[in-house]
Order: structure tokens, then sequence, then C-alpha cells
């Protein structure tokens, strides 16, 4: 007899058992814990470490936060609130407020005009960098320089149409020399526009901006985070393109533009920009024309731009020799004459490549803006160490102040971080 017939079977599964649940250590936030934080012995222990750190650096700061006071008229009044307890004095944040954003000598009843100027920033950049919006809106970003020159310095309207007038007729003579000789096109567009200025300025009566509809502020007048916004912006503007012409004239074939160009990257990247803010603001006006009378406010854009530039312009070389020698010949094979090939195929290329490296000099050049206070520029920084500190009310107020300072540059360069990884991964950039 068979073992079954003996020896019958007492049960006989029907089914699938149904999965068991994950061990408790195998899910949910154990499992992070112990694969992100507790791996290994050595990880277990400077997890442990951090965790101390991070809670001394709270024990001390946040009852210095949380007991801040916010409504004083002086550090002394800030300690008698304050009394035993420890805490900081943000009330010099909202004391001084105007002075920190607009300086302490732009009019009070203009502050409209900066506010609308930096709404309509944010309105004129967004096509360029969010190139899903429709193209039409790089109309009003083209005039934006203008209409925002006009809203922060105020005085006669003429200025900036004269200003327009000159670079649509560089642009023009650009785009019909550049086709056939580059530097050509370059060059001519440079003249035409400084041509124009020069009669134009001549034909605005004197006193125009006397009785103009927004009151004329000089830059001495400017001053706050507002300054170094305005430098940032003007200068990270004007010193893409000032490089990408630098780094392609290091390249040209014709020996006078590239060596011009090598020279003034070299010189210009081995001076410090500090040097440069001094000689904008005491030897550059004796490059001018005798009685020409050229404000501190353009002096420090050209060097900061020239400074700026000439980074960018090594960072684009970089991008340029990394393109394989094939494109060249591609763009050659495709009867591209020379603007054709940089506009279509290598410059698109290069400057996608080159992405990582523009955002580090932009990033840095913004937070140079704060050197202008050596200079008597009273920006964020200078604002801080000169007219606040130096008063008798708020007199030793340096954390809550400088921390201000950091937490405002924090946003935007950790904004301008933020957007370049995304437009990198955008452009995925490492799939050439």
């Amino acid at each position: 007899m068979s073992d079954q017939a003996t020896n019958p079977i007492a049960f006989v599964a029907e089914g699938t058992i149904p999965p068991s649940p994950p061990p408790a250590n195998e899910t949910g936030v154990v499992k992070w814990l112990r694969e992100n934080l507790f791996s290994g012995v050595v990880n277990s222990i400077l997890t442990v470490l951090s965790l101390i750190l991070i809670y001394i650096l709270l024990k001390n700061t946040l009852p210095w936060i949380l007991n801040g006071v916010w409504n004083a008229n002086s550090l002394a009044e800030c300690r008698e609130i304050l009394g035993d307890k420890t805490g900081a004095c943000f009330a010099v944040l909202t004391e001084r407020w105007p002075q920190l954003i607009y300086g302490f000598k732009y009019p009070v009843d203009a502050y409209w005009r900066p506010n609308l100027a930096f709404v309509l920033m944010l309105v004129a950049i967004a096509p360029v960098l969010f190139f899903d919006l429709p193209r039409k809106m790089l109309l009003f970003t083209a005039v934006y320089p203008f209409l925002a020159f006009w809203l922060i310095w105020g005085g006669t309207i003429l200025v900036p149409l004269v200003a327009l007038v000159g670079c649509i007729a560089a642009g023009g003579v650009f785009q019909k020399l550049g086709n056939n000789n580059f530097a050509a096109g370059f060059f001519g567009a440079i003249v035409t526009a400084l041509v124009i200025w020069n009669v134009g300025g001549a034909l605005i009566p004197e006193g125009a901006s006397e009785n103009a509809w927004l009151t004329a502020v000089p830059s001495r007048d400017l001053g706050g985070f507002m300054l170094n916004m305005m430098l940032g912006v003007t200068c990270v503007s004007l010193s893409v393109p000032l490089g990408i012409a630098l780094a392609l004239g290091r390249q040209s074939n014709m020996p006078l533009i590239k060596w011009v160009c090598v020279i003034f990257i070299e010189f210009i990247r081995g001076v410090p920009l500090i040097t440069l803010l001094f000689v904008a603001s005491v030897m550059l006006a004796y490059f001018f024309p005798p009685d020409s009378t050229v404000d501190l406010f353009l002096r420090v854009v050209i060097m900061i731009t020239m400074f700026s530039s000439a980074y960018i312009a090594e960072v684009i070389r970089g991008g340029l020799a990394a393109l394989p020698r094939g494109q060249y010949e591609a763009a050659d094979s495709l009867g591209l004459d020379y603007p054709q090939a940089m506009r279509l195929i290598i410059l698109p290329q290069a400057l996608k490549i080159s992405i990582p490296g523009i955002v580090n000099v932009a990033v840095g050049l913004f937070k140079d803006t704060t050197l202008v206070s050596v200079i008597s520029m009273f920006d964020l920084v200078g604002m801080i160490r000169g007219p606040i500190l130096a008063s008798t009310e708020w007199n030793g107020v340096y954390w809550e102040l400088l921390g201000f300072a950091a937490l405002l540059f924090f946003v935007v360069c950790y904004g301008i971080s933020q957007y370049s990884q995304w437009l990198e991964r955008r452009l995925a950039t490492d799939h050439r």
C-alpha cells in the first residue's frame, strides 16, 4: 500500500498565501533613518554629532530670535523692553526699513517709482528666463531699460528716448553689416550709437528736467538694496553680450582683434575689482571729454561690466573649446558664413555648456556690488556701516543688520542658483 493510503494529508492549500507586511525596520521612517542616517558605525557617529551641533545652535539662537523686539526707537529702549531676557533688537529693521531698501536720500514721495520699476522688471525678464512665454513680450523687454531709467532717475523723458533711438539705429547697422562681417557690424553699431547719443544729447535743451513730470533724482541719492539690485541686474545684462563678443574676438583669425581681446581679458582678470572701482570713482572721468560730466553710477557700471565680462568671456571660451571640431566643419559644409554659423550652430551649444560658469560669475558679481561702499556709494552694506551704525540710537546693533543683509543676498543668489539648475535640466546640458 502507498503512504497516501496509510497517512492521508490533513490540509491542502487551495490558493496563494496573502503577502505578509514587511518588517517594521524595512518600511517608513525607520527604513529612511536606517539607510540615510544610521547606515553604519561612522555614519551613526556623524549623525549624532550633527544633531548635537544643531541642538546647540538652536538652543542659543531660537530664544534670541523669538524674544526679539520689533517696536522700539533705539537700542537702549530695546534693552529696557527685554530686561533680563536675551533677545534681538529687530526694531532697527522696522525703524530704518526705508533707508535699508532705498537709501537715506531718495525722496520719500517717490518710493513708488523704484517699486514699479521692480515689478516691471519681473515682467521684462520673464520671456528671457522662460522660453514658453510669448515671444512678443521681448518687445517690452527691449524697452524696459529705458523705462526703468526714467522711473528711477526721473527728469525729462527725452534722455531715455534718445538712448532708445541710438540703440535701435545701432541694431539696424549691426543687422546690415554683421551679415557680411561680424567685426564691421559690431564696431559700426558702437559708432552709430555714440554718434546719435552725442547729437541727441546736444539737442536736448538745458533745464529740460526742471519742469519734468517725474522729479529728477541724482545718482548720489540712490542707495540701499535698491542700488545693489540695479548694479547687479544692469552689469549682468551688459556683461553677457560683451563677454560673448570678447570670447569670439579671442578666437578670431584677425590678429589685431584677437590681441586686443586677449590683452583686455588678461589685464582685467589680473586687477582686483576694488581697484577698478577706485578708478571709476577718481580716474575714469579723465578718459571722457573735458566738458562731459559722466555720472558716477555709469562709471561704476562700466567698470563692473568690464570686470565680469572678462570672466564670462573665459567661461564662454571654455564652452567653445569643448565643442568638437565637427560642429565647425558641419557649419562650413552647410555653406553658412561666420555670423550664421555662430548664431545658429556654435553659440547655442557653447552657451548651453557654459550655463553653470556664467551663473557662477553672475552670483559673484551680485555679491561684489557691496564693494561700492568703499567709494562712498551707500548700498545696503554701506547704509549699515555708515548712517545706521553711526547713529547714536542704533550704534552696536550688528547681528540683526548684517543678518538681514545676508538673508536678502541669500534669497537672490539662491533663486539664481535654482533657476540655473532648472535651466540645465530643461536644456539637458549633460547630453550634447
